[in-house]
């Protein structure tokens, strides 16, 4: 993003940092955990305003982008080997 982001913006690109890190070291849990806070963090910022035009349109994509990555990713889903 740009050099004028909102205080939303970077509190959501410190959060994509860790869902991207936990997803890259399979914690499945922690990633989810952080999906859901990227999500609420995102619909408070659109009701209250916090986010420019263009910042909602990104993030909100890459929340899309995250919820089809996320779909199934978890280890209760997870088969053992042995089966």
């Amino acid at each position: 993003m740009g050099l004028f982001r909102s205080k939303a913006a970077a509190e959501m690109d410190r959060i994509i940092l860790r869902i991207d890190m936990n997803m890259s070291n399979n914690y499945k849990d922690a990633a989810q955990m952080n999906f859901a806070e990227l999500e609420g963090l995102y619909d408070r910022a659109v009701e209250n305003g916090e986010l420019k035009a263009k910042e909602k349109e990104s993030y909100g994509s890459k929340i899309e982008g995250y919820r089809e990555k996320l779909k199934g990713y978890s280890h209760k889903d997870q088969k053992p080997y042995w089966h």
